[in-house]
């Protein structure tokens, strides 16, 4: 089993995962999409929890939708890390394998003797990627971490949600994401010092780090000022107008980005008169004056069917878009021309849809090879393959339950 097959950037690279649910998932799924080969490890009889996420199951497949979501390019090995048998079979594979990515809690691995530490003084070219709710350190480390919390201690739930209605975590699970994307562009860094000096490093991901990273611009507001900043609903708190408006029949959103684009609006739609009222004539003053901007637009973008809004703001290079459901988000013919969902042949015969990865290589595109496995469906292929176990082997560790 060599992995031949692959054919992005990172073929030849040997990944061992030791990861579940989202955010380990989403940086060894962006990690095998980019050619390496992925070696999943998951409990026997159980697997990562996310195969009982259900419903919905994804059609003729019996798995749970948020599973085949993250899982493909990967291998599955069911091996039980707890016996020593099975610490002994991972331990061979780390042998064999580039990066190892884990998200258990802080210093459980390592009553196994699969530690950083361990494994580095034995195997000091491995890329060790450990993904947790709060880092290695810290007074929090020993935490578990949950998206929802997360996004409830990083601060992006004060800022979401209406001004007057309840803090609101983001509809889709941001934080564990970010914390996955974080950690695969860690272990890229880290591939590449080894290649500069055949030593690997830990590369240490805790979520609320990842998660006050990206609160961008409203982080740097709050550090710019010392205060606060509140929620706004769909408003921007640098820019106006840049928010949702009601339509004649349903809503937009207008995202006017500069003074020129609100000049070019308010002429084109027999506003001119504003661009002399000091209070509208830069974007300083409208985020001054939010409320008088958004009464004084409101009754305007009411006089029009969102359709024709879209029609007239595109030809004037003026920034606004529907808001979509997920059908139409599927069936918009950008996101169909940009092959945003590709197919792919499960174990079980069906063809399942999964969201393309959106990272564009004009050389080495993204490589949909393996579907997402079935609980241990390569355990004999790596197993007898990779490490060579005899088969009768294979088969005593089979009936113990290690594999």
């Amino acid at each position: 089993m060599t992995g031949s097959d692959a054919t992005g950037p990172l073929k030849g690279i040997r990944v061992l995962d030791l990861t579940r649910v989202l955010a380990g998932p989403t940086c060894t799924q962006m990690l095998g999409d980019l050619g390496a080969e992925v070696i999943k490890i998951e409990r026997p009889g159980a697997g990562d929890d996310t195969r009982a996420f259900a419903p919905p199951v994804m059609p003729g497949t019996g798995e749970s939708a948020y599973f085949i979501g993250v899982n493909r390019n990967k291998r599955s090995v069911t091996l039980d890390i707890a016996s020593q048998e099975g610490q002994s079979i991972l331990r061979a594979l780390v042998a064999d394998c580039d990066v190892l990515v884990e998200n258990f809690k802080v210093g459980a691995l390592a009553k196994y003797g699969l530690g950083y530490e361990q494994l580095h003084k034995d195997f000091p070219s491995l890329v060790y990627c450990s993904i947790t709710g709060f880092g290695q350190t810290g007074p929090y480390a020993a935490r578990p971490g949950y998206d929802s919390l997360i996004q409830a201690m990083g601060g992006v739930m004060s800022l979401t949600g209406e001004p007057d209605g309840l803090p609101q975590k983001v509809g889709v699970p941001v934080a564990d994401v970010f914390a996955g994307l974080y950690g695969c562009i860690g272990v890229l860094a880290a591939l590449r010092h080894r290649e500069r000096t055949g030593v690997g490093q830990q590369v240490d991901i805790g979520m609320l780090d990842t998660h006050v990273a990206w609160l961008a611009n409203q982080g740097m507001n709050y550090l710019a000022t010392g205060e606060n900043q509140p929620r706004l609903g769909n408003q921007h708190p640098n820019i106006v107008p840049y928010q949702v408006f009601p339509t004649a029949d349903g809503h937009i959103v207008l995202s006017v980005g500069n003074d020129a684009t609100f000049k070019r609006f308010c002429d084109a739609f027999g506003l001119s008169a504003l661009l002399d009222d000091p209070r509208y004539a830069t974007n300083a003053a409208r985020v001054a004056n939010r409320q008088l901007v958004t009464d004084t637009l409101t009754p305007v973008m009411q006089s029009r069917p969102t359709a024709e809004w879209m029609e007239k703001l595109e030809a004037l290079s003026v920034g606004c878009g529907p808001i979509n459901k997920l059908a139409d988000v599927f069936a918009d013919p950008q996101v169909i021309a940009r092959k945003a969902v590709v197919e792919m042949r499960h174990a079980s015969g069906a063809d399942v849809k999964v969201v393309a990865n959106p990272v564009r290589l004009s050389e080495t595109p993204a490589d949909y090879r393996l579907p997402p496995p079935t609980l241990g469906q390569h355990t004999e292929e790596v197993l007898l393959g990779l490490l060579g176990i005899a088969p009768e082997k294979f088969a005593a560790l089979r009936n113990a339950g290690v594999i």
